[in-house]
């Protein structure tokens, strides 16, 4: 098995939106892949057609394009294993449903959903199964001919998998070890129903990973209890050669730790649960997206990878490339790992400071022009270098930086009262024609001659300096005040200080 290629697959469900836990397993998929130099597959599980949602796959698709996931083969991808889409594949499954009924290991069942119900009303924790099959309608107690008879008729039908039971089927999981079930205590699954000639995702699954020659299969913790029955059905098939290796990962917890991720959970505390806004088809609800509240993709991957795998080092900022290189599936937890969404804001806020004052200057630049402000290219950049430190996100940049952009026209009243003094207006009116008098408005040229003028006049140093800033911004925020005077420029920092001087004075 060891010299197999690696190939893994990430297989949604078109049914709405991509959970958040669904993306991780995504990228821990891909991680693996290309670690092991394999391949990743994109297959979409559409057999339950009542559950289908338009729009849903395209909107995985554009999901994982923003965080960067790049798929090899698959839906919307190509490759020499195709169709891709489950439901295009029902002639595929009809082959395989036969050679398990030819082989005794299937078999047809008629028992209507209301013939069904008495009998779990009739029979506590009732199960289909090696105990109760016998007592039922299906082909194990009619004949042959009243089988075909019944299917002839159009009768409804599934296909159940005959499980034989007290045989202890072992599951080697790469991340929990040795998992052992009784066959007892699993029913006779359904794998197939003539009611829309489609597998269920049991039978499925299995086929579509063995003939496209899935090696490893990485999915949620919540499908452990279906990998027994996985086991027995490559058996079944006589595939247990080339039977892919399992690992399933530990649940996402809610923030607190108790219980799994949902969507409230991001209601409650306000954070998305999606990669991208979801707008829900039938119900017209809209669900907030990481892109749109304002995450960098790759913030969000690096949040992500932590949580449930570790590195085995102190290390916290990974580039996807490096996550390739780190990745291990023996250092994944199985216990749940917690949603800590502030810590996702956290990974937000480092990824904006490894952004150059450039990119972020472009992120920044449609949320100037939502404020109907056009400024030339190099200031935006120099203005998001002195700022960028003092946000989570590109969108906070306008509540800390505005005043570069937009003169004051009123000025805060609490600052006024502890900052502008009796002789305020005089010392500024002072200031301006020293400013004015500068050659040099460089930060450094501004600061020699300011600070010289301060201690020749003998005036209060931070009395200027904090009349000064609430002449040029209105209040008392921003970074060191030479330098909002240097991007601002002599003639508007100048034109600034009198309209201050004339209105507060």
């Amino acid at each position: 098995m060891s010299e197999r290629k690696v190939r893994v697959r990430f297989a949604p469900s078109p049914t709405g939106a991509l959970h958040i836990g669904g993306v991780r397993t995504a990228l821990y998929n891909y991680l693996f892949a290309r670690q092991q130099g394999g391949d990743l597959i994109f297959r979409i599980e559409d057999t339950d057609s009542n559950r289908f949602v338009p729009g849903a796959e395209e909107y995985i698709l554009e999901s994982f394009a923003w965080l960067g996931i790049q798929f090899d083969e698959g839906v919307s991808f190509g490759g020499n294993h195709g169709p891709y889409r489950q439901s295009e594949r029902r002639d595929i499954y009809k082959k395989y449903v036969q050679i398990l009924l030819d082989n005794g290991k299937a078999y047809i069942a008629f028992d209507t959903p209301e013939e069904l119900e008495a009998k779990r009303n009739e029979v506590s924790n009732f199960q289909y199964d090696a105990s109760t099959r016998l007592s039922m309608t299906n082909s194990l107690t009619l004949s042959a001919d009243r089988v075909q008879e019944l299917i002839s008729e159009g009768k409804q039908y599934v296909v159940r998998f005959k499980i034989e039971p007290n045989e202890d089927v072992c599951v080697h999981d790469l991340i929990r070890g040795d998992v052992v079930i009784n066959s007892s205590i699993l029913d006779d699954k359904v794998l197939y129903k003539s009611a829309d000639e489609l597998p269920t995702y049991h039978l499925a699954n299995i086929v579509d990973d063995h003939l496209m020659e899935v090696s490893h299969v990485i999915r949620g913790e919540e499908w452990l209890p279906s990998a027994p029955l996985h086991v027995l059905l490559y058996r079944a098939f006589g595939w247990e050669d080339t039977m892919p290796e399992f690992a399933h990962l530990p649940l996402l917890l809610k923030p607190e730790g108790n219980g799994k991720l949902s969507k409230r959970d991001g209601d409650r505390l306000g954070f998305p649960v999606f990669p991208l806004e979801w707008k829900d088809p039938k119900t017209g609800d809209v669900s907030s997206g990481y892109r749109e509240a304002g995450y960098l993709p790759e913030a969000l991957i690096n949040f992500l990878a932590l949580l449930g795998w570790n590195p085995g080092n102190d290390q916290e900022l990974m580039s996807m490339q490096e996550l390739v290189e780190l990745f291990d599936l023996n250092r994944c937890s199985k216990a749940g790992a917690k949603f800590d969404y502030k810590k996702g804001i956290w990974f937000n806020h480092q990824y904006i400071q490894k952004k150059s004052n450039e990119d972020v200057a472009t992120l920044f630049l449609p949320v100037l022009k939502a404020h109907g402000v056009e400024a030339p290219f190099e200031k935006v950049a120099t203005i998001v270098g002195m700022m960028k430190e003092r946000v989570s996100f590109v969108s906070e940049l306008w509540d800390v930086c505005d005043f570069f952009f937009v003169a004051p026209t009123e000025y805060d009243e609490k600052t006024v009262k502890k900052r502008w003094k009796e002789d305020s207006a005089k010392c500024m009116l002072e200031l301006a024609d020293v400013l004015e008098a500068i050659e040099d408005f460089s930060i450094e040229g501004q600061e020699k001659v300011v600070m010289d003028w301060i201690a020749a006049k003998g005036y209060h140093t931070g009395n200027i300096m904090n009349a000064f800033r609430l002449t040029l911004v209105g209040e008392g925020k921003g970074p060191h005040m030479f330098d909002i005077s240097w991007v601002l420029g002599k003639e508007e920092t100048l034109s600034r200080m009198k309209r201050a001087v004339e209105i507060l004075k």
